[in-house]
C-alpha cells in the first residue's frame, strides 16, 4: 500500500495543470469538482496508508528516479512513509479538502475562480511534496513552493496596494528564514556527507560530531522553521496575511504552511536533541512569540487579526513544547489546532459573509440567532482552543503543559498564563460576536443571513472533529494510553522527554484540575465584562491608556522594523542608486557610447560625396605613407 504514496501529490498537481492550462475556458462547474475531488482522492490515498501504518508502523522509502547525481552528492526523487509524514499528509489532504469544499460556496461570486482554485490545489501539492519527501532538497523545494503560493494567495486581490504589499512581505520575510534553511542543508552535507534523512540520522547515532557543528547545524535549521511558522522575529508577516481570502487564511495557519517549521523541527528531532543550546532556544523564542501574540490578541477588533495572532501564540506555545523535548505532544497539538482553527477561521469567513464583508467585531453582535449553524460550530471550536474537556484541545495541550512542567516550571507558568489569555481573548470574540444586540447599520443588518451548505457543511465536520479528535491522545493521568505518543515516538529518534523526566500521576492530576479552574475563573470574567456590563471595545485609540495603546498597535513591531530596517536600507539603495549606479556605473557606459557618438559624428564629415576631396584624401593619404616608410628606414 506505501508503493502507492506518489498518487497523493500527483492528484493536487493534475488538478493545477488542468485548471490553470484551461483558464477561463474551463466551466466552474468543473473547477468546482475537480479541484476539491482532487484533494478528496488524496486524502483517501493517505486514509488508506495511515491503516496499513496502524496495523505495521514501519519507515518505508518509495523511490520514483534519481533526480541528479554530481560526484559524491546524489539526490533521489523519493518519498518517506512513517508516522510523523502519514500524519501531517492526512492533516494537510483533511483539512485541505473541507477547505477546497468551502471555498467553493465563498468564492462563488469571484471572476478570478479558476485562478483561485489552482493557486490552492499548487500550495497543496507543494505542502505534501515538503512532507513527504524524504531528504532534505525535496523538502526545501516543497519549502520554497508553498512560499510562492503563500505570495500568489495572499496576493489574490493584488490590485489592491496593501494586499499586494502584504503579499510581498510575507514573501520577503521568508526568504530570511529559507536563507537559513539553505545553509543548514549545506552543513549538513558536509558533515554527514548525505541529505537523505535515514543516512543523516542513522550516523547521529554511530558518529560522534563536534557539538558546534549540530548547534550551528540546527540553529539555521530553527531560523527556517522561525520565518515559516511566525516566530520573533519574523512573525510580523503572519497577521498581515489576513489580507487573502478567508479559506486562505484557514488553510495558511490551520492545517499547511505555519506548521511546516514544526514538521521540520519533529522530524530533525535526532538531531535538535543533541544541542542542549539550541532547544533552550526553541523554547524561549517559543514562549517569548506565545506570550507577546497572546498579549496583542486581548485587544485586536478584526476578527480574523484576533484569529491570527492566536496562530502564531499557538505555534509559539507548540515550539515551547518542542524545545523541552515533547516533540510528540507538540505533534499532537499541531493536529487538534489544525480542526478547531481552521473551524474558527472558516467560521470567521462565514460571519464576514453575513456581515456583508465587515470584519470589525465592535459592529457586531447578535449573531447566534440569525447564523445558529455559524454560531455553534464557533462555540464548539472556541472551547476546544481554551482546552476545556472533553473536547480536542484539551487532550493536547494539557500534554504539552505537563511535559513542559516537567522540564521548567518558569516556563510552565508562562504557558499557563498564555493559555488563559488565549481563553479570554477568544470568549471575548465570541460574547462580542454572536451576543447582545447587533449594532451593525441597518443596511447590514437586514443582509445578515445563514452561509449556504456548501460553507456550512465543512464547519460542522470540522466541529466534529473539534470534539472527539483528542481522544487519539487520551491522558494517561485519566486511565488510558497515550495512542498517538506511543505511535509517533518510535520516528521521534531519542527526542522524547529530555532526561527521561517523568511526572507524577497526583502532580499531573492536580495541575490538570488548577488549569480547569483558572480557565473557569477567566471565562465567567469574560462574560462579565462582555454581556453582563456589555463593555465594547473602544472606537476611540486616542483615548486609551498608555499600556493599552502600545499593545493594541502590536508593540509598534511594525514601526520598528521600518525606523531600524527598511528606513535605512531604502536610504542606502537610493545612495546607491544615485551616486554608484547613476554617477557611476551609468555615466561610465553612457560616456562611451556619447563618446562613440560624437566621433561618429566628426567622422561624418570625411564623407562629402565629392569625388575631387576622396582623391585629393588619396594622394595626400599616399604622400603620408612614402613619408612614413623612408623615414623608418
Amino acid at each position: 500500500m506505501e508503493q502507492l504514496i506518489y498518487l497523493i501529490p500527483l492528484f493536487p498537481l493534475i488538478s493545477f495543470l488542468i485548471i490553470s492550462l484551461s483558464g477561463s475556458r474551463l466551466p466552474k462547474s468543473i473547477t468546482t469538482y475537480l479541484a476539491p475531488g482532487s484533494i478528496f482522492v488524496s486524502f483517501v490515498v493517505a486514509l488508506l496508508i495511515f491503516a496499513a501504518q496502524i496495523s505495521h508502523p514501519q519507515a518505508v522509502t518509495v523511490p520514483l528516479f534519481t533526480w541528479f547525481k554530481v560526484g559524491e552528492f546524489h539526490a533521489d526523487f523519493s518519498f518517506l512513509v512513517d508516522a510523523l509524514s502519514i500524519l501531517f499528509t492526512l492533516v494537510i489532504t483533511g483539512v485541505g479538502f473541507l477547505i477546497h469544499v468551502y471555498s467553493t460556496g465563498y468564492m462563488h461570486d469571484e471572476k478570478d475562480y479558476n485562478r483561485y482554485f489552482s493557486y490552492l490545489n499548487l500550495f497543496v501539492f507543494f505542502m505534501l511534496l515538503l512532507v513527504l519527501g524524504d531528504n532534505f532538497l525535496l523538502m526545501f523545494i516543497g519549502w520554497e513552493g508553498v512560499g510562492l503560493c503563500s505570495y500568489l494567495l495572499i496576493g489574490f486581490w493584488f490590485r489592491n496596494s496593501n494586499y499586494a504589499s502584504a503579499a510581498k512581505k510575507a514573501f520577503v520575510m521568508n526568504r530570511i528564514g529559507d536563507f537559513g534553511f539553505l545553509l543548514g542543508t549545506i552543513l549538513i552535507f558536509g558533515v554527514f556527507g548525505s541529505i537523505n534523512y535515514h543516512e543523516v540520522f542513522a550516523q547521529v547515532g554511530n558518529v560522534v560530531v563536534d557539538g558546534k557543528l549540530i548547534t550551528w547545524i540546527t540553529i539555521l535549521l530553527f531560523i527556517g522553521a522561525v520565518g515559516k511558522s511566525a516566530q520573533i522575529p519574523l512573525f510580523t508577516w503572519l497577521p498581515d496575511a489576513m489580507a487573502g481570502p478567508t479559506p486562505v487564511s484557514a488553510l495558511i495557519h490551520a492545517a499547511t504552511m505555519v506548521t511546516a517549521g514544526i514538521y521540520l523541527v519533529a522530524r530533525c528531532s535526532a538531531l535538535f536533541s543533541l544541542s542542549t543550546y539550541t532547544m533552550h532556544v526553541i523554547a524561549i523564542i517559543g514562549i517569548a512569540t506565545a506570550f507577546l501574540s497572546a498579549t496583542i490578541a486581548l485587544f485586536q477588533n478584526d476578527i480574523k487579526k484576533v484569529l491570527a495572532y492566536s496562530t502564531v501564540s499557538q505555534l509559539g506555545l507548540i515550539f515551547c513544547a518542542l524545545g523541552c523535548g515533547a516533540f510528540s505532544a507538540g505533534v499532537f497539538h499541531v493536529v487538534t489546532h489544525a480542526f478547531f482553527k481552521a473551524l474558527l477561521f472558516l467560521g470567521a469567513g462565514s460571519v464576514i459573509h453575513g456581515m456583508s464583508g465587515d470584519q470589525d467585531i465592535r459592529n457586531m453582535g447578535g449573531l447566534r440567532k440569525k447564523m445558529p449553524i455559524t454560531f455553534y460550530t464557533f462555540l464548539i471550536a472556541t472551547i476546544a482552543i481554551s482546552g476545556i474537556p472533553p473536547f480536542a484541545g484539551f487532550f493536547s495541550k494539557d500534554q504539552m503543559l505537563a511535559e513542559i512542567f516537567a522540564v521548567n516550571k518558569i516556563m510552565f507558568v508562562l504557558a499557563l498564563l498564555v493559555s488563559l489569555m488565549t481563553v479570554f481573548y477568544m470568549f471575548r470574540l465570541l460574547f462580542l460576536t454572536f451576543y447582545g444586540e447587533t449594532r451593525a447599520n441597518d443596511i447590514v443588518k437586514n443582509h445578515i443571513h445563514e452561509s449556504p451548505k456548501s460553507m456550512t457543511i465543512p464547519l460542522s465536520i470540522l466541529a466534529v472533529l473539534s470534539v472527539i479528535g483528542g481522544f487519539i491522545g487520551f491522558p494517561h493521568a485519566l486511565g488510558h494510553e497515550l495512542h498517538i505518543h506511543h505511535w509517533l515516538d518510535g520516528f521521534l529518534a531519542n527526542a522524547v522527554k529530555p532526561n527521561n523526566v517523568e511526572m507524577h500521576l497526583n502532580t499531573e492530576l492536580l495541575l490538570m484540575a488548577i488549569t480547569l479552574v483558572l480557565i473557569a475563573v477567566v471565562i465567567i470574567l469574560a462574560r462579565n465584562i462582555f454581556i453582563s456590563k456589555k463593555s465594547i471595545p473602544q472606537s476611540d485609540e486616542a483615548a486609551m491608556p498608555l499600556l493599552k495603546e502600545v499593545i493594541y498597535y502590536k508593540y509598534y513591531i511594525d514601526e520598528i522594523y521600518e525606523a531600524i530596517i527598511v528606513k535605512p536600507l531604502n536610504k542606502i539603495a537610493g545612495f546607491l542608486r544615485d551616486y554608484i549606479e547613476r554617477s557611476g556605473i551609468d555615466a561610465v557606459v553612457n560616456g562611451i557610447g556619447n563618446s562613440v557618438v560624437n566621433w561618429s559624428q566628426l567622422l561624418r564629415l570625411t564623407q562629402t560625396g565629392g569625388l575631387g576631396f576622396y582623391v585629393g584624401a588619396m594622394v595626400i593619404s599616399m604622400i603620408v605613407l612614402l613619408l612614413f616608410l623612408i623615414l623608418k628606414l
